[in-house]
């Protein structure tokens, strides 16, 4: 498992009626939500390193920090983008970032743990997977 910072992905979107603030019961505005921009930016994270986990392992989110500092309106087009920055062990630390066609959307920090997927099933259900 090669983890190295400098891993990273892109992932874009185009904002529907259901990426809303009021569809998603995070606000009552037409824009695109907060849930849903940390939704794509965790999705860049977790494309990351997709190719450079063994088949046995995932990564689990465990801390997020972001600002989400403009809207984007819905038939925008939105992509996150997802830079691993730190690698510590099974600890990875993203620096992520959306933007829209007229600039940045959001800006953060993304940490994920490496674990191995069926003995976190096994603890979080008691059921072991494969």
């Amino acid at each position: 498992m090669s983890l190295e910072p400098g891993l990273s992905a892109t992932v874009h979107h185009v904002v529907t009626d259901a990426d809303t603030a009021a569809a998603m019961g995070s606000g009552d505005v037409e824009v695109l939500a907060t849930p849903r921009v940390l939704a794509l930016c965790e999705q860049a994270s977790v494309e990351a390193i997709a190719t450079s986990l063994e088949a046995t392992h995932t990564s689990v989110g465990m801390k997020v920090q972001l600002d989400h500092i403009n809207p984007t309106a819905v038939g925008s087009e939105v992509w996150a983008e997802a830079h691993l920055e730190k690698s510590e062990g099974r600890r990875l630390t993203f620096t992520v970032s959306a933007h829209d066609d007229r600039g940045l959307v959001a800006v953060g920090r993304i940490t994920r743990v490496v674990v191995e997927r069926a003995r976190f099933l096994e603890r979080t259900h008691g059921v072991a997977t494969t």
